[in-house]
């Protein structure tokens, strides 16, 4: 087994033309279903930002706040989703299931993420809506809980609020460390600083969780709802098609978790943010835990362009795993 360093590690290489260009430097870590650290390479110890790879640690507290959401409404609540027109279209009735509107939403506007939906809106005149930002499900889910308990809506992103304070309790339970940071994410809500092994371990806990708990209610619907999750082509999505009982999540700059059904875990730190680095890292880890497909030899390898074709790779550094 490689152990943790007080630093991060090269973890991916860029290959142009047979010629090593640049190397992406971070930390990934392997835990068993008992939270264990099972494998290690980098600063695996170190403080981060969760990111969107915290998702379903707040839709578990919007559970635990009242909020009534199951199946596709659940998996939205902890997504990064597209901004197509099946996922807008379901935030929307979240809201008015609520009787909120559109500009309740405290996320920023943006528009969709999915290319082909970005073009239709631009096509037809159309500008960034709160409702097409990548979070805006999560958004209405926290709105949605804050209606169950009588909760204020209008301050609902403050640190300070009763579901962002039960947020940070359920990360504390669920990855055994208190928070060592307090941030606000790009979409406006709060953010718990925790260690790369504690968000591994938080995330095999929600996936390996007991049936009928509010932690499997969330990773349940993820799983049967990817495509909520992320949306078209997306890797989020693909993967816990390709692999029954596989929960994925990715986030800004440079996270990325999976766990399998039984708990075991992978979580990834990018440490420059860079979104091609993530997807070697991850697809190794899992491969330690067995799993194999032609969707992990896909992923496992990227592609350098020049002139429009492929000319080189972004590829695992020796020595990772």
């Amino acid at each position: 087994m490689n152990v943790a360093t007080a630093q991060p590690v090269e973890l991916v290489r860029v290959i142009r033309s047979g010629f090593h260009e640049g190397s992406h430097f971070g930390s990934v870590v392997v835990v068993d279903s008992d939270g264990s650290v099972l494998h290690a390479r980098g600063a695996v110890d170190a403080p981060v930002f969760p990111r969107s790879s915290n998702k379903p640690f707040q839709a578990v507290a919007m559970l635990a706040a009242g909020a009534r959401l199951d199946g596709a409404d659940l998996a939205i609540s902890a997504a990064s989703h597209s901004g197509e027109p099946m996922h807008t279209q379901r935030v929307q009735a979240m809201l008015d299931r609520v009787s909120l509107q559109e500009g309740d939403l405290g996320c920023p506007e943006a528009l969709p993420l999915d290319d082909t939906a970005r073009s239709e809106v631009l096509a037809a005149g159309g500008a960034p809506r709160r409702l097409y930002m990548n979070c805006s499900g999560k958004h209405a889910g926290m709105l949605s809980a804050c209606v169950e308990h009588g909760w204020d809506t209008a301050s609902y992103l403050d640190t300070d609020h009763p579901l962002q304070l039960l947020v940070r309790d359920q990360v504390v339970r669920l990855s055994d460390e208190q928070p060592s940071a307090v941030g606000i994410d790009g979409c406006g809500a709060p953010l718990f600083a925790i260690s790369l092994t504690g968000l591994a371990r938080a995330f095999g806990r929600v996936n390996a969780a007991p049936t009928g708990t509010d932690d499997r209610t969330v990773s349940e619907a993820m799983r049967e709802y990817p495509e909520m999750v992320g949306g078209t082509g997306r890797e989020d999505t693909r993967l816990m098609r390709a692999h029954r009982g596989l929960l994925v999540k990715g986030g800004a700059e440079g996270v990325h978790c999976a766990a399998l059904p039984d708990g075991r875990a992978v979580a990834v730190k990018i440490t420059d943010g860079g979104d091609r680095a993530r997807m070697p890292v991850l697809v190794a880890g899992l491969r330690t835990l067995g799993l194999s497909s032609d969707l992990l030899d896909e992923l496992g390898t990227g592609t350098v362009l020049g002139g429009g074709r492929a000319v080189g790779t972004t590829e695992l550094a020796p020595g990772v795993f």
